[in-house]
């Protein structure tokens, strides 16, 4: 039996899991690795500390599955997206990466906006501009730290960091890559005119090759095979921007369905075959794991995130939390929580708060207020999604809060349409490791179609409009004070 690895690198967690060639785990562990915020705005992370605890969870696994190393035949990597991990000209690690949640860069953006920079880039790229993309960070780097910059040999993201340390080659994966502001969505090429536009001459000369999803990369080098267990010589591919990731195994193969990813990050995407001309939205687009697609997806680090927050504030107990909503009266509570303790898909600089807090409330009801308020962000990301697909009647939902059934239903009320679980838990780790199975010519496995469906009811979903409604209103009013 031949076996795959999938890594998962995210925003809270780096996982492993090991799968055989018809999509089976055989195990899968995890760690959690740390962010550092040392200042307001900052997320790093220490990029030799994310190889070792990548090493590690590998061992960890293939020790867990009783797998030996030589029927590993490929390793993939699906990893959160955009932020910035730069090594030097000897690549070796030049300070600390720069994730995606980062907003360091947010007056420069806001300078951008003003300048009219996203308009021009737009057409290019199918991108929005925003704080966490490559080019905004690499921006602030080169007025901040001009003699960190200079030093620059290569401008990588998380997965591309940890191929490299697998493999010692250096390459940019398509579909992360596609949405860095410095791809061209047409030609499926770098672009000068944009590094130009960005005030990043020269930078395109620090960018590695771009490589496919399922391109074979590079192989696991002894140095990597004494660390992680893996055998050296493992092919390692190209692997996934884990929203990619997610897509592939929530099955979207038309415009009728679309995904709704609740982690760290709160994502709604769809899969289409070519770019709209006529949209009015400036809808984000990336390269699909399938040639000739496109993955489009709105997205805000406004999801989970919040309520793990919480949980470590307060030391809560999750099952505990999802026991006490279940008992209070669905969206009866005054209570609102705007989720942008990471960031915000309201506008630049807003922040997390609640409102509406009096005396007979209780933790539960702030609880529920943070389960709602990642949900109503959500909502705005569905609403503008589905101007892009219309003809949509089904929404999958992926990620950690898919095992919270109380979180599902509070969904499914408040958007009034049935809602299909994927039986995959680690769509992150399987997409990568689909990737490795393609890349040896394997049979294409067919993912379980046996999902959990959840049904709106009927009686809660004007409750939820209703407070829905006020959440808006409280945001625009949030808005006077950003």
């Amino acid at each position: 039996m031949n076996y795959y690895l999938g890594i998962d690198c995210g925003g809270t967690f780096i996982k492993a899991a090991l799968f055989d060639q018809q999509g089976k785990m055989s195990a899968c562990m995890r760690k959690s690795v740390e962010v550092i915020s040392e200042k307001a705005g900052y997320a790093e992370r220490d990029m030799p500390q994310l190889w070792l605890v990548c090493a590690e969870v590998i061992r960890q696994t293939i020790r867990e599955s009783k797998v030996t190393p030589k029927q590993i035949k490929g390793v993939g990597i699906s990893a959160q997206g955009k932020g910035a991990f730069l090594l030097d000209k000897q690549k070796k690690p030049l300070g600390r990466a720069i994730l995606s949640s980062d907003q360091r860069s947010l007056n420069i953006v806001r300078q951008w906006q003003q300048e009219g920079i996203p308009e021009k880039l737009y057409p290019i790229t199918r991108q929005t501009l925003w704080t966490g993309h490559p080019v905004s960070i690499l921006r602030w780097i080169k007025e901040n730290e001009p003699e960190r910059y200079a030093k620059i040999g290569s401008i990588l993201m998380s997965h591309d960091y940890l191929r490299f340390c697998l493999t010692g080659e250096l390459h940019c994966e398509e579909t992360n890559i596609s949405e860095s502001n410095l791809y061209n969505m047409e030609s499926g090429k770098y672009e000068n005119e944009l590094a130009e536009i960005l005030g990043l001459s020269g930078i395109l000369e620090k960018m590695p090759p771009i490589i496919a999803p399922d391109q074979v990369a590079g192989y696991v080098t002894s140095e990597a095979a004494k660390l992680s267990g893996l055998m050296e010589g493992t092919p390692v591919v190209g692997g996934l921007f884990d929203v990619i990731s997610t897509a592939l195994c929530a099955g979207l193969d038309d415009e009728k369905k679309l995904n709704v990813v609740l982690g760290t990050w709160s994502v709604v995407s769809g899969v289409t075959d070519h770019i709209d001309q006529n949209q009015t939205i400036p809808f984000v687009y990336g390269r699909y794991a399938e040639k000739g697609k496109f993955l489009v997806h709105e997205a805000s680090p406004t999801s989970a995130g919040n309520l793990e927050w919480f949980i470590k504030q307060w030391n809560l107990d999750y099952h505990q939390i999802n026991k006490g909503i279940e008992q209070l009266p669905a969206a009866s509570s005054s209570v609102l929580f705007v989720p942008f303790l990471y960031g915000s898909n309201a506008g630049l600089g807003m922040q997390a708060g609640f409102y509406g807090i009096q005396s007979h409330h209780t933790q539960m009801h702030l609880m529920q207020a943070v389960y709602e308020g990642v949900l109503f962000s959500t909502m705005y990301h569905l609403k503008r999604m589905l101007q892009r697909f219309p003809d949509v009647n089904v929404i999958r939902v992926t990620g950690g809060p898919t095992k919270s059934n109380v979180w599902l239903q509070m969904l499914a009320d408040l958007t009034g349409m049935m809602l299909e679980i994927p039986a995959t838990e680690e769509t992150g780790c399987l997409g990568a490791a689909l990737m490795a199975m393609q890349s040896t010519e394997e049979t294409p496995i067919k993912l379980a179609d046996n999902m959990q469906k959840i049904y709106p009811n009927t009686d809660n979903y004007r409750s939820y409009q209703e407070k829905y409604a006020n959440y808006v209103r409280l945001v625009e009013a949030f808005k006077t004070l950003s």
